[in-house]
């Protein structure tokens, strides 16, 4: 590994640039290494620079907030002897230490994120304050806090979600008297701008087209997800054994790995090919050929990064249409080509691996792949 001459903490690699910095001696208590190593995934110099300088200041941020929290409170003897002080109560951030602790052990780095995300919305907003120090009114300020940042209803009830279960766990672990002002907020009902809607079929075999005509691993990934009503996720974490092109009938195992979870029990599936979608499948393992991943641009032993290859296509997608259509619109799509060939419910539930809408779909092995097949070559 080669130093950047006149850059600190960046080291070059075989044209990739890392980012490498050690854990100050006065935090090495919160880390399990004493140096931080890291892929800037780039080959251009002026990224890894950029790049560079704003890791180190969320690093330095993060420090510093460290180095206070083991301070003592200053100017604490001018605080009136009338208040009751409780310095035992835990914020926010205990709070979420705790959470991640017991909750996400074994949880990818999704869900750690995601987490950690939210709690620094409440901090943003609300201060970094004793959770029972937060009242209702707080939890309607950062509610509509949350609506101005351009969020959808539904992304700021899974931020309630999650901030709630926060919460909750150190109320229950704590042993605290105390109700969580997040659990009643009202939601108004307004519109859900990312209504993601169905496309259409004559769009779909038009995005099949430009695929072929790309014929990159981008496009190999829309081609898949268009024909099999694949989660984007589930697409993105695929490891290439998981495809079968030698069977009689070409088909794709669907099972959970450590670097993607699936979403439901019912998300564990086979799903065979179409055309398209077996073309995807064979331009998959034609190359790559030293990677065990379908889509090693996004996918690793440790880590399965759907957001971004969202971001990726849903740019293409925006590009190439007319019409604003995102890519999980194929899944809709999928779900509505096979009602129009009248499909039964249950089989449509199978092939997309959705949450079984009664006990008895629970019984039994489901439907046999020759008859799965039989309606997706109707599609």
């Amino acid at each position: 590994m080669v130093m950047h001459k006149n850059v600190p903490y960046i080291r070059c690699r075989d044209g990739i640039y890392y980012f490498v910095r050690r854990v100050p001696d006065d935090v090495k208590s919160y880390y399990s290494s004493d140096r931080i190593s890291m892929s800037l995934r780039t080959k251009s110099n002026g990224v890894a620079i950029r790049a560079t300088k704003s890791i180190c200041q969320r690093l330095d941020d993060y420090w510093l907030g460290l180095r206070l929290q083991k301070m003592d409170i200053p100017a604490i003897h001018l605080v009136s002897s009338n208040e009751n002080l409780d310095d035992s109560s835990p914020n926010i951030t205990d709070a979420l230490d705790l959470y991640l602790k017991l909750k996400g052990e074994d949880k990818d780095i999704t869900f750690i994120r995601t987490a950690t995300r939210n709690v620094e919305y409440i901090i943003k907003v609300l201060g970094n304050r004793a959770i029972k120090s937060y009242s209702s009114s707080d939890a309607s300020k950062f509610r509509d806090w949350l609506i101005e940042q351009g969020m959808s209803l539904s992304t700021v009830k899974r931020v309630f979600s999650s901030v709630k279960a926060v919460i909750n766990l150190t109320i229950q672990e704590y042993g605290l008297n105390i109700n969580n002002p997040f659990s009643k907020t009202y939601m108004p009902e307004i519109e859900d701008k990312q209504y993601r809607e169905s496309i259409p079929f004559k769009t779909v075999k038009y995005i099949q087209s430009l695929c072929r005509e790309y014929d990159d691993d981008l496009r190999w990934l829309v081609t898949l997800l268009s024909d099999t009503g694949m989660r984007l996720s589930e697409g993105v974490g695929l490891l290439k054994s998981d495809i079968n092109l030698n069977s009689e009938i070409p088909h794709i195992r669907l099972i959970p790995h450590p670097w993607r979870r699936l979403k439901t029990r019912a998300s564990k599936r086979c799903i065979p090919l179409t055309k398209e979608s077996e073309w995807a499948c064979m331009r998959i393992l034609e190359h790559n050929k030293d990677s065990l991943f379908a889509f090693p641009r996004y996918t690793s032993s440790k880590r399965c990064n759907a957001n971004s290859a969202s971001a990726a296509l849903n740019k293409w997608l925006k590009e190439k249409l007319l019409y604003s259509y995102v890519v999980y619109g194929f899944r809709h799509s999928f779900r509505d080509r096979l009602r129009a060939i009248e499909c039964p419910p249950e089989i449509i539930d199978q092939l997309g691996g959705w949450s079984l809408k009664s006990v008895g779909q629970g019984y039994g092995n489901g439907y046999e792949i020759r008859i799965l097949f039989k309606y997706i070559k109707m599609i």
